[in-house]
């Protein structure tokens, strides 16, 4: 699971399958923004559960 750009941001996934919890790393023109922490189940995140929080952030920007 890459990286995702979007907008000028880019969100970079990371994730433990032991400790089944995982971070979206965010950043703006290659500056650290924020980091989105999150649980998941199975061997890695749903691609769909990554693109959901991807959406969720710009969501949230929007109604600040």
């Amino acid at each position: 699971m890459g990286a995702i750009e979007r907008n000028g941001y880019r969100f970079e996934p990371e994730y433990s399958v032991i400790n089944q919890k995982g971070a979206l790393h965010v950043y703006q023109n290659g500056q650290f923004m924020e980091e989105i922490t999150f649980s998941f189940n199975g061997e890695q995140p749903e691609p769909e559960q990554i693109e959901e929080m991807v959406n969720g952030y710009f969501d949230k920007r929007n109604e600040e």
